[in-house]
């Protein structure tokens, strides 16, 4: 396995070990999302939400594309946090399967 992989699984292991983590990375998606929408699709509280999006932000999984707004901050996954979520959907699928 090479190295870049290595940083993919333990990325994703990271994500997987918070449902928290899981559910907004899923609720990014391909969309570009303020913490609000994030918390409603989600079904968990913008405060939580807020606290998970700056820990996905410090690990470059999730990125801000307008850090200057107080409010109404937008963000997006980053292309590790793509692959990390491809992954996870990748793994969900043969997990169905089996």
């Amino acid at each position: 396995m090479s190295k870049d992989n290595d940083e993919l699984l333990k990325l994703t292991s990271y994500v997987q070990i918070s449902k928290y983590r899981e559910k907004t990375l899923k609720s990014i998606g391909d969309e570009v999302k303020i913490p609000t929408n994030i918390a409603k699709d989600s079904g968990i509280r913008t405060n939580h939400i807020s606290k998970v999006l700056s820990e996905l932000k410090s690990k470059e999984i999730v990125e801000c594309i307008n850090e200057e707004a107080r409010k109404g901050r937008l963000y997006r996954l980053t292309d590790t946090g793509k692959d990390v979520l491809d992954v996870i959907n990748d793994k969900e699928k043969k997990e169905k399967i089996d």
